[in-house]
């Protein structure tokens, strides 16, 4: 099988061609916006240059390596962001999923799509696959467009929704709340964290799992791809200090109203995970098994 992903120098992008390149039968086309940024590490790929913006390069690249699936991870992810940069937010997160589709449909391609937690409104999560989306930024607003997209077209299509992705990038280039929490404390900072927002956090390494388990079955439709556990950043921030033993006089529990943040956020938004276990056979790590993994990851870089 021959999967092209976009947005391969990302963190799931990384951790999906580290994944898929150890699959015997699986030829991995990474893409990205630029030159390579994968370490050699990543295993057995082929790197194509394609900006997804760019339809003709889209249909170029898709039109010659004629891909089964191609997975989506590019997308502009910052909220504040996508709230301040519409224009080329609505780009990237949706025009970009346009040319993707009309590619895969010359080709007969299955097209996986990554999507959000932040197409709802974070009133009444966890959410199931059937909930009705309400976007309350931009970024959620670009999103379910770009999932509307996907279910008014012809091609064969799965959405992949997750929450709140953490990991180790290799380059180390992204920080995430377990290392920023780590990191500050140990630097003597204190820190204040809030404990009115709820999530289903998901380890990176989960989440290009469930990519590979709908990409292998091609399973069409929608797939809540998260973490178990239902934690508030605070909860995260003291299961980090626990494994750590770390000093948690040093955090603070605040309302999220005293951060001055240019998008809303959903306040209580987490996913039901049931049709994925149930038809993907997907079994995420807890959130204490993915501090543990990150450790384990960070001690090899050192």
């Amino acid at each position: 099988m021959k999967i092209l992903i976009t947005g391969a120098n990302g963190l799931l992008g990384q951790k999906l061609v580290q994944l898929l390149s150890q699959q015997t039968d699986v030829e991995v086309i990474a893409t990205g916006l630029g030159k390579s940024r994968l370490p050699a590490s990543a295993g057995k790929f082929t790197f194509i240059p394609m900006d997804i913006c760019n339809a003709a390069e889209v249909n170029e690249v898709i039109g010659a390596q004629k891909p089964e699936v191609v997975i989506n991870t590019a997308a502009m992810t910052n909220v504040d962001q996508s709230e301040t940069e519409q224009e080329s937010c609505w780009k990237l997160n949706v025009s970009a999923v346009n040319h993707l589709i009309d590619a895969c449909g010359k080709q007969d391609s299955f097209l996986l799509h990554l999507s959000t937690d932040f197409i709802f409104d974070g009133q009444d999560g966890p959410y199931d696959e059937e909930a009705k989306p309400n976007p309350i930024s931009y970024y959620g607003e670009s999103k379910l467009a770009a999932e509307e997209c996907l279910q008014k077209s012809n091609i064969r299509w799965a959405i992949a929704r997750t929450v709140l992705v953490y990991g180790i990038a290799h380059d180390m280039s992204r920080s995430n709340i377990i290392l920023w929490v780590k990191n500050s404390i140990e630097q003597g900072k204190e820190l204040k964290i809030v404990d009115d927002q709820w999530r289903t956090p998901t380890l990176a390494e989960d989440l290009a799992m469930g990519c590979w388990l709908i990409a292998k079955k091609q399973a069409e439709g929608i797939f809540n791809i998260s973490g178990k556990d239902l934690l508030t950043p605070y909860d995260m921030a003291m299961m980090t200090c626990d494994y750590f033993e770390l000093d948690k006089s040093a955090i603070e529990k605040v309302d999220g109203s005293i951060f001055q943040q240019t998008a809303k956020r959903p306040p209580k938004t987490g996913f039901n995970i049931d049709k994925a276990r149930k038809v993907l056979g997907y079994e995420p790590h807890s959130f204490e098994e993915g501090i543990k993994i990150l450790h384990e990851q960070i001690t090899q870089k050192v």
